[in-house]
């Protein structure tokens, strides 16, 4: 990954990383503060080492404001070739740009 140029792909950090994901489960809803309150605690913690960047497939459904951010310097590009090719917005089902 960190052989390809930012602006080759819409995936613009090809910088060594590690990409972290977490994901919580529990069993019994008399859990959910606290199971919820360990996931949001260790993400605060990770993010101290963070590089800022988002992937795009990590983005939540509803979250629209982090897709601009995860596509970074590539997000405008990938909205002009948007507007070109899917203007009705067709594909729109995943992390959508909106045309």
């Amino acid at each position: 990954m960190t052989n390809v140029a930012a602006q080759a792909t819409p995936w613009q950090n090809r910088a060594p990383h590690f990409t972290i994901n977490v994901h919580t489960r529990w069993q019994d809803a008399k859990d959910d503060e606290s199971c919820q309150h360990w996931a949001r605690t260790l993400h605060d913690d990770l993010s101290e080492h963070s590089m800022g960047s988002v992937y795009v497939n990590f983005i939540p459904e509803g979250d629209n404001d982090s897709i601009s951010e995860a596509y970074g310097v590539n997000f405008a590009r990938l909205k002009r070739i948007k507007q070109k090719v899917d203007p009705a917005n067709l594909f729109r089902v995943n992390q959508n740009i909106v045309p």
